[in-house]
């Protein structure tokens, strides 16, 4: 059988530090049946990666590992955790964030969660087959508006702490997420990396923002299991970095397009540990009939563009 031996992982220092160009944060790896565990680095404790700038090698490495998953600590910092998702995703692996246990959070009724489940693959199915040629009139305005892709894909955090890609139409420029940092360098450091006034979205991305039409593809993520239509807002690797460490259970659960932040304060409510608490109050108080509460609140609040952003 192949096995990963961490001797490679040492022997490849050269040939990682020659190939460099972008450094994430050296990291420590234990295994532990068939699951690879990637820690932040403390001092002097084998085995020890190096700051990783080669792709393609640890895709090698992924590669002729017989780990199934890989669960990686959030404190392995967003440039890290975002060069590990790219190379689980092109390796096959599944990538999950190394999280607590959801004792605080009442256990669900398989039953009202198997409703949930089937709520969601009906109306999203629904809503793709009559928003199709919306959808269809969106791609066609993007294409003659601005080159580039017409769909936005970024690593989101989902159910259990799974990266997922999630799928919006694009809004922004091309190079929006390079320009990420230096855009929100002026934020608030504890609030959600967002700005109305953010130069990189375009004329059309901010129609498509007011009334949510940009947010349409993600219906597409509820059919593969990956979102619910109600649910916490799925975090991008940048926000789940600095979640304060009471609060990551709440990155456990199935994260939705609507909820009760984004009906109630949406991008006029940015403080993370105050959205944190109101999608734990969510989950904590969790019923089929506030999901259905949620969802007829959230159709008035998309036409008339509250909170756009």
């Amino acid at each position: 059988m192949t096995t990963f031996n961490p001797s490679t992982l040492q022997e490849s220092r050269s040939l990682i530090r020659e190939r460099s160009s972008v450094e994430s944060p050296g990291c420590v790896l234990k295994w532990r049946q068939k699951q690879l565990l990637v820690l932040q680095s403390p001092q002097q404790t084998p085995p020890h990666l190096p700051p990783l700038t080669n792709e393609q090698w640890l895709i090698d490495c992924l590669n002729h590992s017989p780990i199934r998953l890989v669960r990686i600590d959030p404190g392995v910092g967003e440039t890290g955790l975002r060069f590990w998702a790219n190379a689980c995703k092109r390796s096959g692996k599944m990538l999950y964030l190394r999280l607590p246990n959801t004792s605080r959070l009442p256990n669900r009724v398989s039953v009202s969660w198997g409703c949930k489940r089937l709520l969601d693959l009906s109306l999203a199915s629904l809503m793709l087959l009559l928003l199709s040629p919306l959808m269809v009139a969106i791609t066609v305005l993007i294409k003659l508006h601005t080159p580039g892709p017409i769909m936005f894909q970024q690593w989101r955090v989902g159910q259990r702490g799974k990266l997922f890609k999630v799928f919006k139409f694009r809004t922004m420029t091309v190079n929006a997420e390079r320009e990420h940092h230096q855009v929100m360098a002026g934020q608030v450091s504890t609030n959600l990396h967002k700005r109305e006034d953010d130069p990189r979205i375009t004329s059309l991305g901010k129609w498509l923002r007011k009334y949510s039409l940009d947010e349409l593809p993600q219906l597409f993520n509820v059919l593969r299991g990956e979102m619910s239509l109600v649910g916490p807002r799925p975090w991008a690797i940048y926000d789940a970095v600095r979640v304060r460490p009471d609060r990551l259970q709440r990155l456990n659960a199935l994260p939705g397009i609507t909820g009760a932040w984004q009906i109630e304060s949406r991008s006029h409510l940015l403080d993370i540990d105050t959205v944190n608490d109101r999608d734990l109050e969510y989950l904590r108080n969790w019923s089929l009939t506030e999901d259905l509460k949620i969802l007829l609140r959230t159709v008035p609040k998309v036409l008339s563009g509250f909170g756009a952003c």
